[in-house]
């Protein structure tokens, strides 16, 4: 059997529980802030792809260990083994599951729709016109709007740094992939000499 700190599952293990405490992190950090507030929303979008993402990541392991059920002894591990693995990706599986299902419980009951948050937006801006003159509504109106595209700036830059993240973790898996592929095709040529 090979020993864990080379076999190939367990770097992209280790590399797909750090995604899940990442996870798991910012749920938490989604439960803690305000429903009625972009942020939210913002979190709420990050935290159903990140899950997506995960998601995808674990069918692929679970394929890997499909493929290896087939013929274990080929692989150099026992049906012990092979049992531990599903057990991992059946657990990661039901923790980004959890959190998906509560983030997305969560958007229908506060409504946190593009379209809910704009109607509730309109409601407080027109509540709050109703005291004050047309010429300070409108300034009141800019100061909003300006702020709201610079916080929709930060956002979409914080966006981008955190898909960057995700990209370099994909490449990384992809990576090992290939070492993988590589190495089952270099021990195919061995096994063809004996």
């Amino acid at each position: 059997m090979m020993p864990s700190a080379q076999d190939p599952f367990y770097v992209v293990k280790e590399e797909i529980q750090e995604s899940i405490d990442k996870l798991q992190s910012s749920f938490h950090q989604w439960e803690r802030i305000s429903s009625n507030g972009g942020q939210q929303l913002q979190l709420t979008k990050e935290l159903l792809a990140t899950c997506g993402s995960i998601e995808w990541q674990v069918d692929e392991l679970d394929k890997a260990i499909s493929v290896a059920a087939r013929d274990p002894s080929f692989y150099g591990i026992d049906e012990v083994e092979l049992e531990k693995r599903r057990r991992w990706t059946s657990t990661a599986r039901a923790q980004v599951g959890a959190v998906k299902k509560a983030v997305e419980a969560g958007k229908e009951s506060t409504g946190t729709s593009a379209a809910g948050m704009r109607r509730e937006l309109m409601r407080l801006a027109n509540s709050q016109e109703t005291d004050r003159s047309n010429q300070y509504a409108a300034h009141h109106n800019d100061d909003f709007i300006t702020s709201e595209s610079d916080r929709q700036l930060l956002l979409i830059k914080q966006q981008d740094e955190e898909l960057d993240e995700l990209s370099a973790s994909v490449e990384r898996i992809g990576g090992v992939g290939l070492t993988i592929h590589e190495e089952l095709l270099a021990q195919v040529r061995i096994l063809t000499r004996l």
